[in-house]
C-alpha cells in the first residue's frame, strides 16, 4: 500500500552497504517524472522470494532480478496506483559486479525497467518500444546500460 507521501521502497533486510534514502528518493523521482505522479511500491528482497513470486504468478520456477505486478487499470488512470515491483538484492549485487557499477545503480536500473512494465510496456512484444523508452529514461536519469540493451549486445 502506498504511503501518503507516494511511492515506497521496502527492504526485507536493510543492508548497511546501501542508502535506503537514496533508493527511496530515486523511487520518488521515477514517480514524478516517469510515472507522471502515479505511485508504485517496491520490495527489495532475496532470491528465494523472487523465485516463489515468479513461480506463483508467472509459472516460472527460477529467481529473477525484477518482477512487476501492475494494478488493474493503473497504467491508464491518472493519479492511480500503478502496482508493485519486487527486486532481488542478490541478483542486483551480482549484476552490478558483472557490469562494473554499484548495487544502488543496479537497483535503479531494475526499478526503471519494472516501472516501465507497470506503465504497460512489454519488450517481448512491442517491437522495440520499451527499449527506446528505457534508453531515453536511462539517459535522462544518468543510468548505465539498461536490461534490454544488455540482452541485445
Amino acid at each position: 500500500m502506498s504511503s501518503p507521501e507516494g511511492s515506497t521502497v521496502t527492504f526485507r533486510r536493510v543492508p548497511n552497504t546501501l542508502s535506503r534514502r537514496t533508493i527511496q528518493n530515486f523511487a520518488r523521482r521515477l514517480q514524478a517524472d516517469v510515472c507522471k505522479g502515479r505511485t508504485f511500491d517496491c520490495l527489495i528482497t532475496g532470491d528465494a522470494e523472487l523465485r516463489r513470486l515468479n513461480r506463483d504468478f508467472r509459472g516460472q520456477d527460477y529467481a529473477t532480478d525484477v518482477l512487476s505486478f501492475p494494478t488493474a487499470g493503473g497504467n491508464k488512470t491518472n493519479g492511480a496506483m500503478l502496482g508493485d515491483l519486487a527486486i532481488s538484492l542478490a541478483r542486483a549485487r551480482a549484476q552490478a559486479r558483472d557490469f562494473g557499477h554499484s548495487t544502488e545503480d543496479e537497483i535503479r536500473i531494475l526499478m526503471l525497467h519494472g516501472v516501465l512494465h507497470l506503465l504497460g510496456y512489454d519488450h517481448e512484444t512491442d517491437r522495440g518500444r520499451m527499449a527506446r523508452a528505457e534508453k531515453r529514461w536511462r539517459t535522462r536519469l544518468g543510468l548505465r546500460n539498461s536490461l534490454i540493451e544488455r540482452v541485445q549486445s
